[in-house]
């Protein structure tokens, strides 16, 4: 998934998806919407997500994530909609 550079959107919500995020999602630097909701997604996320400047959305609601929301996430200054509810984040 880390070759595909010019993705604008990544929607793979509703999936029974399991594993972590993959720190290569900071490779996909045209992505403005990342959708992952209501899958079984574990770890935490990844910091590399503070790449994505140009990311608009992101939605991780619905799965087992743990630890810290990344202080990168707040370098992200285009994200108008964030929703990481229903995790174990601290």
């Amino acid at each position: 998934i880390a070759a595909l550079t010019s993705l604008g959107s990544l929607y793979l919500y509703n999936n029974a998806l399991t594993g972590s995020i993959p720190s290569e999602i900071g490779a996909l630097t045209s992505l403005t919407k990342i959708n992952l909701e209501n899958n079984v997604l574990t770890g935490s996320i990844p910091s590399e997500i503070g790449a994505l400047t140009s990311l608009t959305d992101l939605s991780l609601y619905g799965n087992d994530l743990t630890g810290p929301i990344p202080s990168e996430i707040s370098a992200l200054t285009s994200m108008t909609d964030l929703n990481l509810a229903n995790n174990d984040l601290t």
